[in-house]
């Protein structure tokens, strides 16, 4: 259930002191071919960590040896020392792994603006190879948590191939990817554009419709990397699909485990005019504070969701939008609908329909809910 499901690939997670808590905090990844195609993709935060600018370098040549991933410290906004400490833990992997550093991405975690300490990183590069394996793909799940409450893999099976994978992220969740770390792999025999082509189009439907806090990060990679050890070349649709399942089960995993969230909300607009127009109004109502609020407090407010429709630039009319609320028409015709105390929010998961009546495309945003819980692990996390 995670990066070494797929043939071709070992993986380990160990402690090497990163983390003041003594928790696991370096994982390592390593595809042992015959084929190494990779594709990726990042933030779009303008402000990039060293990590993502130098993974992008490496994605360039379309192929990847392994994955070098740390928790405990992000490495972003740490400049030139920074990229050197990023260039420096690639070629130590090199040299373990007996492979170029050119083919060694990186991926950190953790708190902004700190440098990593390479007297810790280093050595544990080496230790972490001493202890690749086929079975170690929940260990390299379990060292790349930051905040994460549990550790996130998945997998999905074609007929004769596999794709697995892991996810960290638990805040910070917004378009642009979400604060994720994320390493898909799979055996399918398959050159870096499919995988391209496959990773893009299920991020577009999957993490980046993940908006827990709209705050986007400076770390966020999504890697897919493909050994060919199946021996098997699928059609690209099936294997896009695979993909998609693959990212849409960890998407779900990583809103679930959001910062101190109580309630998954699940935020459908139809009957838009375009796609676009759709996910706007996902967006603006996913990151609705007054709406998170009511939600958190079991109250139904219908209100607050049509407000965050009104701000955006998406094609409806006024007197034409409805709202549900798990079931419950509440809001029909920009007026009053069904009783707001038919509405039943006892359950983990909120279910929100928005139908702007304006057309026949439709989008899914997944949020949560705005807790105390959530302000207080954020106001001490580098505490």
């Amino acid at each position: 259930m995670s990066v070494t499901a797929a043939k071709g690939f070992t993986a380990a997670g160990i402690a090497a002191g990163i983390k003041e808590n003594g928790n696991p905090d370096l994982a390592l990844v390593v595809n042992r071919g015959p084929r190494r195609a990779a594709a990726g993709v990042f933030t779009s935060n303008r402000v990039k960590a060293a990590p993502v600018l130098w993974t992008e370098q490496v994605l360039k040549g379309g192929e990847v040896t392994a994955v070098l991933l740390n928790s405990g410290g992000a490495n972003a906004c740490t400049g030139p020392q920074g990229f050197q400490d990023t260039h420096a833990s690639a070629e130590k992997a090199a040299e373990v792994l007996g492979h170029s550093a050119g083919e060694v991405a990186v991926a950190s975690t953790g708190l902004i603006g700190v440098l990593l300490p390479m007297d810790k990183l280093l050595p544990g590069i080496e230790q972490a190879a001493a202890q690749l394996s086929e079975h170690g793909g929940e260990k390299a799940a379990i060292a790349i948590k930051t905040t994460d409450t549990v550790h996130k893999t998945a997998v999905a099976q074609g007929e004769g191939w596999t794709v697995g994978g892991m996810a960290k992220g638990a805040g910070m969740l917004a378009p642009g990817l979400a604060t994720m770390l994320v390493v898909l792999t799979t055996d399918a025999d398959l050159e870096a554009a499919v995988l391209d082509r496959a990773l893009r189009a299920a991020t577009r439907t999957t993490f980046d419709r993940v908006d827990s806090d709209g705050c986007m990060s400076t770390n966020d990679t999504v890697l897919l990397l493909a050994s060919g050890a199946s021996g098997v070349t699928p059609g690209e649709a099936a294997f896009a699909e695979a993909v998609r399942a693959v990212c849409d089960d960890l998407a779900r995993q990583l809103i679930g485990d959001a910062e101190g969230a109580s309630k998954d909300i699940r935020i459908e607009v139809v009957g838009a005019a375009t796609e676009d127009d759709a996910v706007e109004v996902g967006r603006s109502i996913a990151r609705n504070n007054l709406l998170k609020c009511a939600i958190h407090g079991e109250d139904p407010n219908w209100g607050r969701v049509l407000s965050a429709i009104g701000t955006t630039a998406a094609a409806f009319e006024p007197d034409q939008l409805n709202v549900a609320i798990n079931g419950v028409w509440v809001c029909k015709n920009g007026s009053v609908g069904e009783d707001r105390e038919l509405v039943d929010m006892r359950f983990r998961e909120v279910r929100i329909t928005a139908d702007l009546a304006a057309g026949a495309e439709s989008a899914v945003i997944w949020a949560n809910d705005l807790t105390a819980d959530y302000v207080h692990e954020n106001s001490a996390y580098s505490s």
